[in-house]
Protein backbone atom coordinates (compact mmCIF):
# COMPACT_ATOMS: atom_id res chain seq x y z
CA UNK A 1 0.00 0.00 0.00
CA UNK A 2 0.92 3.60 -0.90
CA UNK A 3 0.78 6.90 0.68
CA UNK A 4 -2.23 7.57 -1.57
CA UNK A 5 -3.59 4.93 -1.14
CA UNK A 6 -3.53 5.79 2.84
CA UNK A 7 -4.69 9.19 2.25
CA UNK A 8 -7.64 7.84 0.13
CA UNK A 9 -9.07 5.07 2.96
CA UNK A 10 -8.41 8.03 5.80
CA UNK A 11 -10.62 10.15 3.37
CA UNK A 12 -12.99 7.07 2.92
CA UNK A 13 -13.40 7.03 6.35
CA UNK A 14 -14.04 10.72 7.07
CA UNK A 15 -10.99 11.61 8.17
CA UNK A 16 -9.82 15.36 7.15
CA UNK A 17 -5.49 15.33 7.03
CA UNK A 18 -3.84 18.40 7.46
CA UNK A 19 0.34 19.38 8.76
CA UNK A 20 1.42 20.74 11.90
CA UNK A 21 5.24 20.83 11.29
CA UNK A 22 6.66 17.37 10.46
CA UNK A 23 2.80 16.07 12.34
CA UNK A 24 -0.23 15.22 10.76
CA UNK A 25 -3.30 16.67 11.88
CA UNK A 26 -6.38 14.47 12.01
CA UNK A 27 -10.14 15.63 12.05
CA UNK A 28 -13.09 13.64 11.95
CA UNK A 29 -16.41 13.35 13.64
CA UNK A 30 -15.92 9.80 14.88
CA UNK A 31 -13.10 7.68 16.24
CA UNK A 32 -11.38 6.83 13.27
CA UNK A 33 -10.64 3.04 12.17
CA UNK A 34 -7.31 1.48 13.58
CA UNK A 35 -6.53 0.45 10.45
CA UNK A 36 -6.69 3.50 8.88
CA UNK A 37 -4.79 5.25 11.63
CA UNK A 38 -2.02 2.31 11.24
CA UNK A 39 -1.80 3.32 7.33
CA UNK A 40 -1.10 6.56 8.15
CA UNK A 41 1.76 5.83 10.75
CA UNK A 42 3.09 3.78 8.32
CA UNK A 43 3.41 5.81 5.37
CA UNK A 44 3.80 9.51 7.77
CA UNK A 45 6.72 10.96 5.85
CA UNK A 46 5.15 10.26 2.15
CA UNK A 47 1.83 11.25 3.17
CA UNK A 48 3.70 14.24 4.35
CA UNK A 49 5.35 14.69 1.26
CA UNK A 50 1.97 14.39 -0.62
CA UNK A 51 0.54 16.90 1.25
CA UNK A 52 3.34 19.51 1.61
CA UNK A 53 3.50 21.88 -0.93
CA UNK A 54 7.40 22.64 -1.66
CA UNK A 55 8.96 25.96 -2.05
CA UNK A 56 9.56 25.51 -5.65
CA UNK A 57 6.53 23.81 -6.73
CA UNK A 58 3.03 25.60 -7.31
CA UNK A 59 0.67 26.34 -5.21
CA UNK A 60 -2.91 25.37 -5.04
CA UNK A 61 -4.19 28.34 -6.57
CA UNK A 62 -1.53 27.90 -9.04
CA UNK A 63 -2.91 24.33 -9.83
CA UNK A 64 -6.36 25.54 -10.32
CA UNK A 65 -5.63 28.45 -12.58
CA UNK A 66 -3.40 25.82 -14.34
CA UNK A 67 -6.28 23.25 -14.41
CA UNK A 68 -8.91 25.75 -15.68
CA UNK A 69 -6.40 27.24 -18.39
CA UNK A 70 -6.32 23.86 -19.62
CA UNK A 71 -10.36 23.70 -19.52
CA UNK A 72 -10.90 26.51 -21.52
CA UNK A 73 -8.26 25.73 -24.42
CA UNK A 74 -9.76 22.24 -24.49
CA UNK A 75 -13.77 23.86 -24.54
CA UNK A 76 -13.39 27.00 -26.68
CA UNK A 77 -10.24 26.07 -29.10
CA UNK A 78 -10.26 21.73 -29.50
CA UNK A 79 -14.80 22.29 -29.33
CA UNK A 80 -14.68 19.83 -26.28
CA UNK A 81 -18.35 20.11 -24.23
CA UNK A 82 -17.31 21.29 -20.97
CA UNK A 83 -17.64 17.89 -19.32
CA UNK A 84 -15.10 16.48 -21.96
CA UNK A 85 -12.73 19.59 -21.20
CA UNK A 86 -12.59 19.36 -17.49
CA UNK A 87 -11.44 15.46 -17.93
CA UNK A 88 -8.72 16.21 -20.09
CA UNK A 89 -7.97 19.59 -18.08
CA UNK A 90 -7.36 17.01 -15.26
CA UNK A 91 -5.71 14.79 -16.83
CA UNK A 92 -2.89 17.32 -17.82
CA UNK A 93 -2.91 18.50 -14.46
CA UNK A 94 -2.19 14.84 -13.49
CA UNK A 95 0.52 14.32 -16.33
CA UNK A 96 1.81 18.14 -14.93
CA UNK A 97 2.40 16.74 -11.42
CA UNK A 98 4.28 13.45 -12.16
CA UNK A 99 6.40 15.37 -14.22
CA UNK A 100 6.86 17.64 -11.24
CA UNK A 101 7.23 15.04 -8.81
CA UNK A 102 9.70 12.88 -10.48
CA UNK A 103 10.78 9.14 -8.59
CA UNK A 104 14.51 8.01 -8.81
CA UNK A 105 15.67 4.53 -8.10
CA UNK A 106 19.32 2.54 -8.04
CA UNK A 107 19.59 0.39 -11.47
CA UNK A 108 20.01 -3.27 -10.34
CA UNK A 109 16.04 -3.66 -8.80
CA UNK A 110 13.08 -3.24 -9.46
CA UNK A 111 11.46 0.22 -7.81
CA UNK A 112 7.90 -1.73 -7.72
CA UNK A 113 8.51 -5.41 -6.68
CA UNK A 114 12.08 -5.04 -5.46
CA UNK A 115 13.49 -8.03 -7.33
CA UNK A 116 17.17 -7.70 -9.13
CA UNK A 117 17.14 -8.02 -12.77
CA UNK A 118 17.99 -12.06 -14.35
CA UNK A 119 17.98 -12.81 -18.13
CA UNK A 120 14.29 -13.31 -18.49
CA UNK A 121 13.26 -9.98 -17.00
CA UNK A 122 15.65 -7.18 -17.22
CA UNK A 123 14.92 -3.65 -15.97
CA UNK A 124 14.34 -1.00 -17.71
CA UNK A 125 14.43 2.78 -17.33
CA UNK A 126 11.38 5.10 -17.51
CA UNK A 127 11.64 8.94 -17.19
CA UNK A 128 13.65 11.17 -18.66
CA UNK A 129 15.86 12.49 -15.41
CA UNK A 130 19.29 13.56 -16.11
CA UNK A 131 19.63 12.50 -12.23
CA UNK A 132 18.25 9.30 -12.61
CA UNK A 133 15.22 6.71 -13.73
CA UNK A 134 12.93 4.59 -12.25
CA UNK A 135 14.03 1.30 -12.73
CA UNK A 136 11.50 -1.32 -13.57
CA UNK A 137 10.29 -4.87 -14.70
CA UNK A 138 8.18 -4.52 -17.99
CA UNK A 139 5.38 -6.66 -16.35
CA UNK A 140 5.59 -4.06 -13.24
CA UNK A 141 5.29 -0.87 -14.97
CA UNK A 142 1.24 -1.15 -15.18
CA UNK A 143 0.51 -1.15 -11.37
CA UNK A 144 3.47 1.08 -11.03
CA UNK A 145 2.44 3.55 -13.36
CA UNK A 146 -1.46 3.16 -11.63
CA UNK A 147 0.11 3.67 -8.21
CA UNK A 148 1.81 6.58 -9.32
CA UNK A 149 -1.63 8.54 -11.15
CA UNK A 150 -3.10 7.85 -7.40
CA UNK A 151 -0.44 9.47 -5.96
CA UNK A 152 -1.05 12.52 -8.30
CA UNK A 153 -4.68 12.54 -8.29
CA UNK A 154 -4.42 12.64 -4.02
CA UNK A 155 -1.69 15.29 -3.97
CA UNK A 156 -4.39 17.20 -6.53
CA UNK A 157 -7.50 16.49 -4.58
CA UNK A 158 -5.64 17.61 -1.29
CA UNK A 159 -5.62 21.35 -3.25
CA UNK A 160 -8.84 21.05 -4.51
CA UNK A 161 -8.72 19.76 -7.44
CA UNK A 162 -10.26 16.79 -8.71
CA UNK A 163 -12.44 15.11 -11.65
Amino acid sequence: MSAAEALKAARAAGVHIGIDGDSLTLEAAAEPPHAVLDLLSRHKADVLALLRIRENDRSGADWLAFVYERARIAEFRMGLSRAEAEDRAFDCCVVEWLNRNPVRSQPGHCLRCGEAEDAHAPLLPFGTETTGHAWLHSRCWSAWHTSRRAEAVAALSSMGISN
